[in-house]
């Protein structure tokens, strides 16, 4: 079914969810709410997922040697052969993919989303830097120009002294970004920010900032309309990160008073204002321990930690985004103060005691926490498998009070309420960041785990303390699911199994919707790399990035020699003692699975 353009201004009626997981899930939540139709894709092994049974229709993504959910091409031709109107983009994928944008436009449909132009100016971090200092907004030190090569950075570098950030200029989420502390760590720092930024946003283009040892990271959700109106909400305290990716958010920031919020919105408001901004989007600053705050960058999307606006506003943003697209003006004006206080703590598939390892695998139980002022994003159940080949995101819990200590005391009781078996989790870390003094004080900067290394231990502690328990017995359902497709499209038939293990006949009308298969066997969770002393393993499944010693090489213990990306997170495998390189097991580009051999060290003489 061919698609026809939507009148300016006249009601959405079917969104294709350009996504998969819980921001999937979500968007369509919303959809169901304001009487919209939602359409879901999926990719291999996906026929199952939550968001694809919450939808009323869902296509396959055409296979392909790369991640399906950034097929251009095959996102708007299935949006206009399934009657959408309109398409949101979630966050992640092609969410600020400017060519993406302008070819759901040129299909006639409606982007859920700022202009191809503005994605384009304020996604190149170059430009949005300039945009930002003529819009009269601070900006860290940094270079003017994209910088062509690690000479060149060095000379900077040499004239404005370190440590000093490389960040890919199409980057975001921590991708393409490295931190050289000397210049002999400047070109192995460049050479990773440029390489990782051309793997994820297929621009190898970086630049320069001065990095600031112990900044905060506050960011500000803005909102702007067809009608000219901008309006920015409370900010939100995204803080303790590893990697530089975000691991626990709040709103409001214990940093932040009256009058400085005042300053980051009028700020943000007048970012907004100068690149005409329709939409949802988010400005983020670096908070210097001096007051002065500094523009980092503009997502040009919903935030994964949009939930905590939510929860302190009150407002159900993904909704208002639609109804922005449709053409109506916001439905809150400027001058919104935080009620109460709302913190997240996203739950990955990651064990915090080896390095933030991520670990894919079987939920063998999952049982989510309840209770009033809790609430739980995911897009997971019990059974459903966690893939190597997407984020490591399980669930965002989030947790509201009247203030900062009723919510932390609530976001510690659903944590301990929160039961995930078969993947190790990041529970146990949010569970001993918790209970840090400095973070019960609010006095966090994104050094937090440098600042505060006693916390892994303490999060290996609660593990323990936890210990390992059985996985919950599932009583075998009758009623089954048969997933077939036609032409691409997805239906669902359930089926009633006979004694004989044939199959019995379909059961209803054959809607897509229907029982929840019975849950999967589980496997038991991540092991830790094996190794006899002159083998270096791999501690995670993932695939090869760099390969960096060759046959011959001395190395020295604690020594980077490979880079192994699982579930999109690059794992550094370091020696474990000094040595000559016997062989190397692998090759770029190479799959291997935990504990494969990496690289063999001569035996000791």
């Amino acid at each position: 079914m061919d698609s026809l353009p939507r009148a300016a201004g006249s009601p959405i009626q079917r969104v294709l969810v350009a996504n998969r997981g819980e921001i999937a899930l979500r968007i369509i939540r919303a959809c169901h709410e304001l009487g919209v139709a939602a359409v879901a894709v999926y990719g291999p092994g996906e026929e199952r997922a939550q968001h694809v049974l919450a939808a009323d229709d869902a296509y396959r993504l055409p296979d392909a040697s790369g991640i399906p959910y950034l097929d251009i091409d095959a996102l708007v031709g299935i949006a206009q052969r399934s009657g959408a109107d309109a398409v949101h983009p979630g966050y992640g994928f092609l969410a600020e993919n400017a060519r993406f944008a302008r070819a759901v436009g040129d299909a006639g449909l409606t982007f859920i989303g700022p202009s191809p132009d503005v994605i384009a100016a304020m996604g190149d971090k170059v430009e949005a830097r300039r945009v930002a200092i003529e819009a009269g907004v601070p900006v860290v030190p940094g270079t003017e120009d994209p910088v062509p090569d690690a000479e060149a950075a060095l000379a900077w570098a040499g004239i404005h002294g370190y440590p000093v950030a490389v960040k890919a200029a199409g980057g975001g989420g921590g991708r393409g970004f490295r931190v050289a502390h000397s210049l002999q760590e400047l070109p192995e720092a460049f050479a990773g920010s440029r390489g990782e930024a051309e793997r994820y946003f297929s621009n190898p283009v970086v630049y320069l900032e001065r990095y600031l040892e112990r900044p905060r990271h506050i960011e500000v959700q803005v909102f702007g309309d067809t009608h000219g109106t901008v309006v920015a909400l409370p900010e939100r305290d995204c803080s303790v990160q590893r990697r530089h990716q975000k691991l626990i958010e709040e709103s409001p920031s214990p940093a932040v008073t009256a009058e400085l919020r005042a300053h980051l919105q009028e700020a943000t408001v007048a970012l907004g204002h100068r690149v005409g901004y329709v939409g949802a989007g988010t400005v983020e600053y670096l908070l210097d321990t001096d007051g002065s705050f500094y523009f980092l960058e503009m997502n040009t999307r919903i935030q994964v930690e949009h939930t905590v606006t939510e929860m302190v506003t009150g407002i159900d943003l993904v909704a208002e985004q639609i109804r922005v697209a449709e053409g109506h003006p916001l439905s809150f004006g400027a001058g919104i103060q935080p009620n109460g206080w709302a913190i997240e703590a996203r739950i990955n598939a990651e064990d915090a005691t080896r390095g933030f390892a991520p670990a894919p695998g079987t939920l063998s139980t999952y049982r989510e926490p309840a209770g009033f002022g809790v609430r739980v994003d995911a897009a997971f159940v019990q059974g459903d498998t966690i893939p190597a080949a997407y984020d490591s995101m399980i669930a965002k819990l989030v947790a509201w009070g009247r203030d900062r200590n009723e919510a932390l005391r609530r976001l510690e009781r659903a944590l301990r309420d929160f039961r995930i078996e078969g993947v190790p989790t990041t529970i146990p870390f949010h569970r001993a960041v918790l209970v840090d003094p400095a973070f019960a004080r609010g006095e966090v900067f994104t050094t937090f785990l440098t600042d505060h290394p006693d916390v892994i231990e303490r999060a290996r502690e609660v593990a323990s303390d936890i210990g390992p328990t059985s996985a919950a017995e599932t009583e075998e359902l009758e009623r089954s699911q048969l997933v077939v497709e036609v032409g691409g499209r997805r239906f669902a038939v359930d089926v009633l199994a006979s004694p004989n293990g044939g199959v019995a006949a379909p059961v209803g009308n054959g809607a897509r919707r229907g029982q929840r298969p019975a849950p999967r066997k589980a496997g038991g969770p991540a092991s830790r790399a094996a190794g006899d002393g002159n083998t270096i393993a791999s501690g995670v499944q993932g695939t090869v990035m760099r390969v960096t010693v060759a046959p011959g090489e001395q190395v020295e213990a604690g020594q980077v020699v490979a880079v192994v990306e699982a579930m999109k997170m690059e794992n550094e495998v370091a020696s474990s003692r000094a040595g000559t390189v016997a062989s190397v097991e692998v090759t770029v580009g190479e799959s291997v699975s935990v504990g494969a051999p990496i690289v063999r060290l001569d035996a000791p003489a």
